[in-house]
C-alpha cells in the first residue's frame, strides 16, 4: 500500500521538516565554529496595526521546543493581538535553526483559521455554530483545524479521529447521500432510520433540502419524525434564491403547525456576512470553507539580539521587546527595558525554561481568552 504524502512528526521534532537554506546555514556557522547566543522573535508586523488577530498553534510549538536548551516566551494561545512580537526565544542559534520552518508553519495556519473561527463565532454570538470544514483541508492537519475552531469560539466539530487527538466528542447528523441512498420520495424512511439507528444523546436534525422544497421536506420531517430537534438546509447556492427568506418562510410555517421549539439550522457556504443576515431566523449554523480555508498570517521570525547587542534586518526594529495590553484593550510595544505603561498587562509569559515544558494548555482557557479580548476591543469580522 502506498503510504500517504505526510511528514512524520518525528521529521517535525527532529528539525528535519525545514528548508534547505537552514541546513547549509548549520554548516557555514559549524565550518566557521561560530554558534552565538540570540534573542529571536517571531512577528506578522513590527506595530500595533489596528488589524487583530487571535494567536493559535501554541501547543504544538511549545511541544518542538520542549527538551532544547532554550528558554521561549509567548502570548497566550487565543490571545489578540495586532502587531509586535507574539513569541520570544532565548539561547544558542543552532539550537533552534532548523525548527524555523515548522515553528512558522505551526503559528502561521493555525493564526488564521483561529481568528476567521473568532469572526464567524462574533457574527452570530447567541447561535450554536459548528465547525465543518475538515472536508477542505489534508486530513494530517484536521486536528488542528479543529482545535482552532474551538479556540475562536465555535460550539462543536465535525472530525471524528480530530476529536480524539484534541480530547473532544465530535458530533453530526446526516448528509445527503443518507436521503439519497433511500430514494426520490423515501425521505421519511431515511429520517426515520436515522431516528432509530442512532445513539440517544445525537441530536435529532433532518437535513431538509433533498428532493423537493425545503418547506415542503420540513413539515415531512416534523411530522415522520417525533421529538425532532431542528431541521437542516444546506441549499446548493445556485438554486438558493433569497435564503434568507426562505428561512423566514420556514420558520412562519412551522410555528402555525405548532413546531415552534424545531430550530432550524443552516449550513453551506456559509460565512460571517451571512450569519449576520440569518441570525435572527437560524438558530445555527455550520461553517467550513471560511475557517479551513483562511489565509494563514505571514509570520517572520527575526534575530534582535547577538551575544547581548542589539541586531537586526533593515525594517525590523532590534531589541528585546515588551508587549502589554492596556485598560482600554490596546497591545503596546515597548522595549524590554523601559518602563511598562500604567495598569499595562504584560502578554509575554514564560513557555519553554531552559528546555522544560511550565505551561499547560486548555481549549475551553483559550476560547475564554479569545472571547474577553475580542469584547474588550470590539473584533468583529471585516471591522480588522
Amino acid at each position: 500500500m502506498t503510504e500517504f504524502d505526510i511528514v512524520p512528526s518525528e521529521a517535525i521534532a527532529s528539525g528535519n521538516a525545514t528548508d534547505a537554506y537552514f541546513d547549509r546555514t548549520v554548516e557555514a556557522l559549524a565550518h566557521a565554529e561560530r554558534n552565538p547566543e540570540v534573542v529571536a522573535e517571531v512577528t506578522a508586523s513590527q506595530f500595533s496595526t489596528g488589524d487583530w488577530h487571535v494567536l493559535a498553534g501554541i501547543k504544538d510549538t511549545a511541544q518542538l521546543f520542549e527538551g532544547r536548551d532554550l528558554t521561549v516566551h509567548a502570548l497566550r494561545e487565543g490571545q489578540l493581538f495586532d502587531g509586535g512580537p507574539v513569541m520570544r526565544i532565548e539561547g544558542q542559534y543552532l539550537e533552534f535553526c532548523r525548527l524555523e520552518t515548522a515553528l512558522l508553519g505551526f503559528l502561521s495556519h493555525a493564526t488564521g483559521m483561529a481568528t476567521a473561527a473568532l469572526e464567524t463565532r462574533r457574527a452570530a454570538p447567541n447561535a450554536e455554530v459548528l465547525s465543518f470544514g475538515s472536508r477542505h483541508v489534508h486530513p494530517s492537519i484536521a486536528a488542528m483545524l479543529e482545535r482552532c475552531a474551538l479556540v475562536g469560539g465555535l460550539d462543536g466539530i465535525s472530525n471524528v479521529a480530530a476529536g480524539e487527538v484534541i480530547n473532544h466528542k465530535a458530533g453530526g447528523t446526516m448528509p445527503h447521500a443518507l436521503i439519497i441512498s433511500f430514494g426520490r420520495g423515501e425521505q421519511e424512511a431515511a429520517w426515520q432510520a436515522f431516528d432509530e439507528a442512532a445513539e440517544p444523546d445525537v441530536p435529532r436534525v433532518a437535513l431538509c433540502d433533498t428532493y423537493s422544497d425545503e418547506v415542503e421536506e420540513t413539515i415531512r420531517a416534523v411530522e415522520a419524525v417525533d421529538e425532532l430537534e431542528s431541521v437542516r438546509i444546506d441549499t446548493t447556492g445556485s438554486r438558493r434564491g433569497n435564503f434568507e427568506h426562505i428561512l423566514q418562510e420556514l420558520r412562519w410555517k412551522l410555528d402555525k403547525r405548532g413546531h415552534e421549539d424545531v430550530g432550524i439550522f443552516a449550513s453551506g457556504g456559509i460565512d460571517p456576512e451571512a450569519m449576520r443576515e440569518l441570525r435572527t431566523v437560524a438558530d445555527g449554523f455550520g461553517v467550513g470553507s471560511y475557517i479551513s480555508n483562511a489565509d494563514p498570517l505571514d509570520f517572520a521570525l527575526d534575530i534582535v539580539e547577538v551575544d547581548g547587542e542589539p541586531a537586526a534586518k533593515r525594517g525590523k526594529l532590534d531589541g528585546d521587546k515588551a508587549v502589554y495590553r492596556t485598560p482600554d484593550g490596546s497591545h503596546e510595544i515597548r522595549p524590554a527595558t523601559a518602563d511598562p505603561p500604567v495598569d499595562g498587562d504584560p502578554l509575554m509569559r514564560p513557555l519553554v525554561e531552559d528546555g522544560n515544558l511550565v505551561r499547560t494548555f486548555s481549549i475551553d482557557d483559550a476560547a475564554a481568552r479569545a472571547a474577553a479580548d475580542a469584547e474588550a476591543i470590539g473584533f468583529e469580522a471585516g471591522s480588522n
